[in-house]
């Protein structure tokens, strides 16, 4: 045993070859040794025989038991308030419950806020009195801080080894937080979120927990979007329309439903809507394309290249907005399809002044300058579906 530990010492002093952490070496008369690193660290060798061939694979480890490879310092000027966000460019933290918060990523819980505000208004049922009013915030807690954070929390768990290649720095890649801990953060989120869902069922008097299953089944949508085996994510279309429609749909019906009843108008702007967000979610599949390539995630930008990705964007940002216009102009609300058309134009403007130039650089700026019309659009529609 002691001689075939000193070849391969000396095969592998001379011999190596390495890429990005996994090397394989090739010895005479067809022998072969090879070796693999796991980010958690190197653990005692083993060795298996088989033939002429001779394997030496590096056993697994507990992630909370060896140090992370990845640099354990976030680049300088890493932001405490991107940080807390969850959004790129964070400093490093060692706080627990601000990584905790990090990865529930609060700066996406607005749109699903929003989304409540919107289904309370096509509802033509709310009032401004203090019970609808704890009624409508308890309902944007269910959707913003817990479903929309277990979701991002469990994105985060199966996205582990992208985002070691694209955001190495991030919470889990990083072994900032345990693999334990992440778990406990999901379930806590998840069973918070359905827990709020029944007490609003109840609430409102509903005879049919209408609310609580929204909520059952947007958390399902959520798992099988970034889990195996179905991991919808791995599909640029199905995945961006999935993560459009909780974005959009799901708040918007669970407001509509806690206040009111849901129409088949109102399901149909929603899931026209949902393209739109289809939209939204290509944004940030840019900054994604090293990652998602090398693990065979078929976002669009991997599958039909950068420079048609951010018009299949834009195009499904603009069109689904003008379909709805001529939706409101055809039922017979004019007014509010000409609002509408008005939040389309500067939104148009800002995709060639940034997207459209550079969809990697500007993305953030884009976003900023543009979502809130859009954003505005969809409560413009909202109250058309009141009237």
């Amino acid at each position: 045993m002691t001689s075939i530990l000193n070849s391969v010492s000396s095969i592998l002093s001379s011999r190596v070859t390495s890429v990005d952490g996994v090397g394989a070496l090739s010895l005479r008369n067809q022998e072969s040794v090879e070796f693999t690193r796991r980010r958690s660290g190197w653990t005692t060798l083993g060795f298996e025989s088989s033939g002429r061939r001779l394997v030496v694979r590096a056993a697994e480890t507990d992630t909370d038991k060896v140090k992370s490879q990845v640099p354990d310092k976030a680049p300088a000027g890493g932001s405490s308030i991107n940080q807390l966000l969850g959004i790129k460019g964070a400093a490093q933290e060692t706080n627990k419950w601000k990584i905790r918060l990090q990865l529930t990523k609060p700066v996406t819980w607005p749109p699903l806020v929003w989304g409540v505000v919107c289904g309370a208004a096509a509802s033509g049922n709310f009032h401004w009195t203090p019970e609808d009013v704890a009624k409508s915030i308890l309902c944007m807690m269910m959707s913003g801080p817990c479903l929309t954070g277990y979701t991002q929390t469990i994105n985060d768990w199966y996205d582990r080894d992208i985002d070691a290649i694209n955001e190495p720095y991030r919470p889990i890649p990083s072994g900032a937080i345990s693999e334990q801990e992440v778990i406990t953060q999901v379930w806590v989120l998840l069973l918070g979120g359905l827990g709020i869902a029944g007490i609003l069922d109840v609430w409102a008097g509903h005879t049919t927990p209408t609310l609580f299953y929204l909520a059952l089944g947007g958390s399902l949508l959520s798992y099988i979007y970034s889990a195996p085996p179905l991991k919808l994510k791995q599909n640029g279309w199905v995945g961006n329309f999935a993560l459009g429609a909780s974005y959009i749909s799901l708040p918007w019906w669970a407001g509509q439903a806690l206040f009111g009843t849901l129409t088949p108008d109102v399901v149909v702007l929603t899931l026209l809507y949902s393209i739109a967000g289809l939209g939204i979610a290509i944004v940030n599949d840019f900054k994604s394309v090293e990652g998602d390539r090398a693990m065979g995630l078929q976002s669009l930008p991997v599958a039909f290249g950068t420079e048609a990705a951010k018009w299949i964007c834009v195009g499904a940002i603009d069109i689904t907005q003008l379909s709805v216009a001529g939706y409101l102009l055809a039922s017979g609300k004019p007014y509010y399809a000409l609002a509408l058309l008005a939040l389309i134009i500067p939104q148009i403007v800002f995709q060639f002044k940034y997207f459209l130039k550079d969809p990697v650089k500007y993305d953030v700026k884009y976003q900023a300058s543009a979502q809130p019309f859009l954003v505005l659009g969809i409560f413009v529609t909202a109250l058309a579906s009141s009237h």
